[in-house]
């Protein structure tokens, strides 16, 4: 992959879909369409830009082009795919051949959120082009994956939206570990690595489930120090700041995309008592549910209702 330093000047517009002068934003969890079917009418040309709280996966499957990523420039041909966390300015110059899909969702129905302690919370934290090889299991799958989706938008049928976000996931996994094939091969992650991890995908499994800091220990072999002593050298975090942040996490996705109240929302979370949720809720945000949910849905508003 080709890079070579550009230098970015003035400010880099926040769009939900490219192009979209719309400052209340959509109300959407994901968003799927060809790469032609935009950058043909901004003459293959995508400006720089940013996502606030979108991840984005470009699946290119014929033509060429380049991702420009801030202060770097990268060459990408079929088949590849370019992944953008949120927040990361970036743009594209494609050939007018260019096809395959560009899928838009929402950062929080990702497994593992970016940048969290984990092989696949690193890759999903910068952007990256990857490779699919022909001959590779794992690219095969990447792109069956990801075709799939494509086919689960346009189709509209039941179930597509746990078809749709479990074929993102895996996609990602995937990709993850062919990024990370190489280096893999050639160095031995230490057992801290291991179980930074381990304790990511137990907390993913778990959170709602209220457990204490000794039961992700137990699991891992080690003491609840131990185990916080660990977290704090590869995060800056402890265990407890940890699991209160995937909390919260989990939280703001209920109140934001469920209709459920703010009693129904603190008993799917594992909270006996909706009052001390409450109060959480208020220690880690400093709003109270009722007041983040009026003012996210404020925000996001609703285009099938301006429209």
């Amino acid at each position: 992959m080709t890079k070579r330093k550009q230098q970015i000047r003035g400010h880099i517009p926040t769009y939900e879909l490219y192009g979209e002068d719309d400052p209340a934003g959509s109300r959407f969890w994901v968003h799927c369409e060809t790469i032609p079917a935009r950058s043909a009418l901004h003459h293959w040309e995508i400006g720089l830009h940013r996502h606030e709280r979108y991840f984005q996966i470009l699946l290119v499957t014929g033509g060429s082009g380049d991702a420009i990523f801030e202060g770097s420039i990268a060459r990408f041909e079929p088949n590849s795919i370019v992944t953008v966390p949120p927040a990361v300015g970036h743009g594209f110059r494609f050939s007018p051949d260019i096809d395959g899909y560009v899928f838009t969702f929402l950062a929080s129905r990702l497994p593992v959120r970016p940048g969290e302690p984990s092989a696949l919370g690193q890759f999903l934290s910068a952007p990256s082009i990857t490779r699919l090889a022909p001959q590779d299991p794992d690219s095969h799958l990447i792109l069956s994956h990801l075709l799939r989706v494509a086919a689960e938008w346009q189709g509209r049928l039941t179930g597509r939206t746990v078809l749709m976000e479990t074929g993102l996931a895996a996609a990602l996994a995937l990709a993850a570990r062919l990024a990370a094939q190489d280096r893999i091969e050639t160095e031995e992650t230490d057992d801290n690595d291991r179980r930074v991890e381990a304790f990511s995908s137990l907390l993913h499994r778990e959170v709602r489930n209220q457990r204490p800091a000794s039961f992700y220990a137990d699991a891992l072999g080690i003491t609840p120090t131990h185990l916080n002593r660990v977290l704090r050298a590869k995060t800056g975090l402890g265990t407890q700041q940890l699991v209160a942040r995937r909390l919260i996490e989990e939280a703001q996705r209920e109140l934001l995309f469920t209709p459920g109240s703010i009693k129904e929302i603190a008993f799917r979370l594992g909270f006996s008592d909706p009052a001390y949720f409450s109060r959480f809720f208020s220690r880690q945000t400093s709003m109270t549910p009722a007041s983040w949910r009026a003012q996210e849905q404020a925000r996001l508003g609703s285009r099938a209702e301006r429209r």
